[in-house]
């Protein structure tokens, strides 16, 4: 499992942004930047198959332990319905070392769900795959575009999951294969 924002208007990067000017144009015109409008929390539950389960947390509200209890059973009854019969001796979950994930309710939720946690050494940088060869993709085909509710850019991020994630969860399969 884990999170990022989706902003509704995040500005261009240096690369996006440069343009070809010969020595003898005017300076382009700098214009003041602007915050985003919005953004949206997206909690994605992921294995090395593909995208399991992917939430948009409500605007004004935060992630508190009953919330992501719900999302825990969610996301057992998916993986009851996707990998039928396979999952026979319980499932390793990593997660990070959030205040509702180590809540003693989500704890006695996971142990009833069959879910072992993976520890998540306290000082350790929270780095996971999903820091590396998902999000970064997303949030480049997302940069500099502007988004006009916080359902588009939902519909603009479940699009781009669809279009190019067998991509990263081939490299996944091929990097678990080797270790």
């Amino acid at each position: 499992m884990n999170k990022t924002w989706i902003y509704r208007y995040d500005l261009e990067t240096k690369q996006q942004s440069t343009e070809w000017w010969h020595s003898g144009s005017p300076c382009p015109k700098k214009f003041q930047v602007q915050n985003s409008a919005g953004k949206v929390l997206a909690l994605i539950f992921w294995d090395q198959d593909g995208i399991l389960l992917t939430d948009y947390l409500p605007k004004g509200q935060t992630i508190y332990a009953e919330y992501y209890l719900s999302l825990l059973v969610q996301l057992k009854d998916i993986l009851k319905e996707k990998h039928r019969g396979k999952v026979t001796k319980g499932v390793l979950f990593l997660h990070d070392n959030a205040p509702a994930h180590w809540a003693l309710a989500t704890q006695k939720k996971l142990a009833s769900l069959g879910f072992q946690c993976l520890d998540h050494p306290p000082y350790s940088p929270d780095l996971a795959p999903s820091d590396y060869h998902l999000f970064p993709g997303l949030k480049k085909q997302l940069k500099g575009r502007h988004f006009s509710s916080d359902t588009v850019v939902i519909v603009a991020a479940e699009t781009w999951q669809t279009d190019n994630l067998l991509n990263f969860f081939q490299w996944l399969a091929k990097v678990t294969a080797m270790g």
